[in-house]
């Protein structure tokens, strides 16, 4: 049998797309094993969104390329796929001639024929790879793609050129997947997109919010987190849903990208500062307790000091619950690139940590207002000595987490208490009390 390794690099979606090749892959008999030392065949899925994102693809294909070199060194062949393949597939296979072969996006079945006609030189493979070395598989969460592209014209992205128009994917589809992973059981199911809702606008009567209805219908004990939403087009029904349905988390991912007014249009965005600030208001008083995370970019081409301290004064005042900060990056082929008045990096770099520390302030405060609440948490990571888990604040992989140790002594809770989280495994949901509080994370323990 042929073994194949797959490494993921980028967003979400990415991890998605990378699960999907693999079922595809083990469907047609090739065995996933953990260790690209072991593989016949290294995929790597790489992303080209911002140039640290290319640095990084860049980065673990040419580690990866090494396995293919030296003495007493199995052959094997090296695939490269995804955003960046997409992008820059001339210049890579010429300044990295170990490249055996390399696709675009949405190009799964010719990576499966390209992989089935490889020639193993190496007999006697051990027995067939488990569900847990498939990429993006946990037993607490799993990401669910609703939709690929994108046909909004923000002048500093690249998306809508690598990976096309806006589609929706088909709500059987979605619906079939969601259930297998409920099945299996997958406590999170997180909704992903470009732009989660533009969701079914190639239909008349079925949209994001028909989508969530028949998701949280499904039976099952988990709950269902929402990503990417664009802001103009968040409406008061969804949010009407999102209040009322438990199973629902009560968080919103809402990227917006800058405040000031001059910048968004600049960008291509819409919306206005003010547009914002009344959305904001309308979420917090339809959704009690809701968390809000946005991300900012900050050295678009031309903002100015009193630009930068517009934002600076809206993320104090808005005080969002989760936020990231990117420092623009010039892309090739977008609008933005072409633009006069570039920010330089070192001003780039002092905006993002000004902001950054600001929001870690911020956080902590709020995580501070955690201490001595209650709740329930899914367990991401679980040993003998400490337990890691997520609230319905916390978004995996781009929040913080809960973190209990398994140590001895009142300040940890009851004997009984502790007996109880003594056999606590991954995708678990278990009863915490917060004990203590960081920038980013809480400390808690377990309760009956």
């Amino acid at each position: 049998m042929t073994s194949i390794n797959l490494t993921t690099l980028g967003c979400p979606k990415n991890m998605v797309d990378s699960r999907h090749l693999m079922e595809s892959l083990v469907s047609n008999g090739f065995v996933p094993v953990g260790n690209p030392e072991e593989a016949d065949i290294i995929l790597v899925n790489t992303c080209g969104f911002i140039r640290d994102a290319k640095e990084e693809s860049i980065s673990e294909i040419l580690k990866l390329a090494v396995l293919k070199k030296g003495p007493g060194k199995q052959p094997r062949k090296l695939v490269v796929f995804g955003c960046l393949a997409q992008r820059y597939m001339d210049e890579l296979l010429r300044e990295i001639p170990e490249i055996d072969g390399i696709w675009g996006v949405g190009e799964d079945e010719s990576i499966i024929e390209y992989c089935k006609g490889v020639e193993v030189r190496k007999a006697g493979r051990q027995e067939a790879g488990s569900a847990s070395e498939l990429p993006s598989f946990s037993p607490s969460f799993a990401y669910l793609k609703i939709a690929e592209g994108c046909d909004k014209k923000c002048t500093f992205c690249v998306i809508p050129s690598i990976r096309g128009k806006f589609r929706s994917i088909s709500p059987e589809d979605i619906l079939g997947e969601a259930r297998a992973y409920v099945k299996d059981g997958v406590r999170e199911l997180i909704i992903v997109a470009q732009d989660i809702t533009n969701y079914g606008r190639e239909w008349k009567e079925y949209n994001l919010l028909s989508l969530l209805k028949d998701l949280v219908a499904i039976e099952g004990d988990f709950r269902i987190r929402l990503l990417y939403l664009y802001p103009t087009e968040i409406t008061n029904e969804l949010l009407d849903l999102m209040a009322s349905e438990e199973k629902i988390c009560k968080y919103l991912d809402i990227p917006l990208q800058h405040s000031e007014d001059r910048i968004l249009r600049l960008m291509g965005r819409r919306g206005t500062r003010k547009e914002y600030e009344k959305l904001i208001r309308t979420i917090r008083r339809k959704i009690p307790g809701v968390i809000l995370r946005t991300t900012f970019i900050v050295g678009f081409p031309t903002e100015t000091e009193e630009d930068f301290r517009g934002l600076v004064d809206f993320v104090e005042e808005t005080r969002f619950d989760r936020l990231g900060v990117f420092t623009f990056s010039k892309e090739e082929g977008t609008p933005s690139s072409k633009l006069k008045g570039q920010i330089p990096e070192r001003t780039k770099k002092r905006r993002q940590d000004e902001i950054m520390g600001r929001q870690a302030a911020i956080s902590l405060e709020k995580n501070m207002e955690m201490i001595g609440k209650k709740s329930r948490m899914i367990v991401d990571e679980a040993d003998e000595k400490v337990i890691i888990g997520r609230l319905c604040s916390h978004a995996p992989e781009i929040d913080g987490v809960v973190i209990i140790e398994r140590l001895e002594g009142p300040q940890f809770g009851s004997l009984e208490a502790r007996k109880a989280g003594s056999d606590v495994a991954v995708g678990n949901l278990i009863d915490v009390e917060i004990v203590d509080a960081y920038d980013y994370d809480l400390k808690g323990k377990v309760i009956q």
